[in-house]
């Protein structure tokens, strides 16, 4: 995915900016968490009716107070700041063009598969032999769910595939969207989860479980994982929903959503990488009204605390305020230095895969550090650094590329090609699998090229940060960020 170019860079807008225009419009609008909540342009059954100023008009349309992006949950209309502002001036009701035809096209196709896979999927409950029924619920370790869990959530399963099917229902009419498949991968001891979904990547936004929520629902419990939501409803008897994509990120499409809720506890995994996901949703989310699950061995991810016979409620009761004051006591840090101390492998953190050498020097990736790599020209830092990034990249880390020196279509070849570990140009029937393979990957990239004004790429940055939750940002090269005439002055 390619963040906007400079050529025409985002338009920042200040949450102040929103409000004069709201009130100089006189759009009646009322401060949430995450969004000023309005009443909807895109509802009104008359071309001549004026702007929804009624007063008892319901409050359907979210303005993210971060980035001006506005989400209407009864029509789905969504769009930009400045689609929002076309909209007011010409008093329209059309959706504005929040989408091309042919990402559409693509949309309607994935919704057909999806309904495809689901109707061939049946009930857990309903497989003919009783026995493969247990084996199946051992296989993903749910066999303390129950059935009327599992059919309250609507998770069904696909023979063929040895797969759980998690429902995207849309939270509007409830008519299917897409699809989650999940099955279960061995090698030696270690169980993995093979996640697949439809649509794929950024298009897949089910926040599972949502249709579930009532209106009247103020607390919530976000997990990273569908059966997790699972486990906390059985248990805890809580209204709980699973991120699109774990503890990778948090799209702010999704915070409309989550604002009815006035407490929000996080409880995204069970170890440290999940753990800084929390710490990061939760400033998103507005930090006064979230709680965090410290992982450990006593409370780990939610399904494991129900399979160990753990008190979820009581796990959730003693979740740690997100808020910390400026000032904190020895006491208030204790916990979290235990938990530097029992998880140092995963403090040092996440680990190369390809680069057992790197291990030793850098001990792994950790957010807010920087590395500098130097080297003559032509002595191979882009190859490497591309294969550094993709090595941490295929392990979830949300990566964006900032390529002034090559253009983005030669560092994507160069990226592909170490992903698929082989010569594509040679096998150009393989080219497609690969591709698409390579698109699920969190992997970002800026448009520019050559010499940049610092303050825009720090602007892109910034955007891509909170969109999509990257922990890792490579610049290549500072030389031709910065141009050749500031190499004399210090930077």
């Amino acid at each position: 995915d390619v963040l906007p170019s400079p050529e025409g860079p985002l338009p920042s807008v200040s949450i102040t900016e929103i409000r004069q225009y709201l009130r100089a419009r006189g759009i009646p609008f009322h401060d949430g968490y995450s969004c000023l909540h309005t009443p909807s342009l895109f509802t009104a059954g008359r071309e001549d009716q004026p702007l929804p100023a009624a007063a008892n008009a319901p409050y359907v349309l979210f303005i993210d107070k971060t980035t001006g992006s506005f989400l209407c949950t009864a029509t789905l209309a969504e769009g930009t700041w400045q689609d929002f502002q076309a909209n007011v001036e010409l008093q329209h009701r059309g959706v504005p063009p929040a989408s091309s035809e042919e990402s559409e096209e693509d949309m309607r196709q994935a919704r057909e598969d999806a309904r495809c896979i689901w109707d061939r999927a049946v009930p857990l409950w309903d497989l003919l032999d009783e026995d493969e029924t247990n084996k199946t619920k051992a296989m993903f370790g749910i066999s303390l769910v129950t059935n009327a869990t599992l059919k309250r959530f609507g998770v069904r399963y696909l023979r063929t595939a040895r797969s759980l099917v998690f429902p995207w229902f849309s939270p509007r009419d409830a008519t299917l969207k897409g699809l989650k498949l999940v099955r279960v991968e061995k090698k030696g001891n270690t169980i993995t989860y093979v996640e697949e979904t439809l649509p794929r990547f950024d298009s897949y936004r089910n926040l599972f479980g949502l249709p579930l929520i009532g209106r009247r629902d103020t607390e919530l419990v976000l997990t990273g994982w569908e059966l997790d939501a699972l486990a906390l409803h059985q248990s805890a008897g809580v209204a709980s929903l699973a991120l699109p994509r774990g503890a990778t990120c948090l799209p702010p499409a999704l915070l409309p959503y989550l604002e009815q809720f006035k407490r929000i506890t996080l409880w995204l995994g069970e170890d440290l990488r999940s753990w800084e996901a929390a710490k990061l949703f939760a400033r998103k989310l507005s930090l006064k009204r979230c709680s965090l699950v410290r992982p450990s061995d006593l409370q780990p991810r939610p399904l494991d605390a129900l399979n160990q016979g753990l008190d979820l409620t009581k796990i959730l009761r003693a979740s740690l305020p997100a808020s910390h004051k400026s000032i904190v006591s020895f006491r208030q840090l204790r916990e979290e230095v235990f938990g530097e101390l029992v998880n140092t492998e995963q403090v040092a953190g996440v680990k190369w895969a390809r680069f057992p050498e790197l291990n030793k020097l850098l001990k792994g990736h950790r957010r807010g550090e920087l590395t500098v790599f130097t080297g003559p020209t032509g002595s191979g830092k882009t190859t490497f650094i591309s294969e550094y990034a993709l090595d941490l990249c295929m392990q979830g880390v949300c990566t964006l590329w900032g390529s002034f020196e090559i253009n983005n279509i030669r560092l994507a070849k160069i990226m592909l090609t170490q992903f698929a570990v082989q010569r594509l140009e040679d096998q150009l029937e393989l080219y497609d699998k690969w591709a698409d393979r390579f698109e699920d990957l969190p992997l970002y990239f800026m448009t520019f090229h050559g010499q940049q004004n610092i303050k825009t790429v720090i602007g892109a940055m910034q955007h891509a940060v909170y969109m999509y939750d990257i922990t890792h940002v490579v610049i290549d090269n500072l030389q031709f960020m910065m141009g050749h005439e500031h190499l004399s002055v210090d930077r």
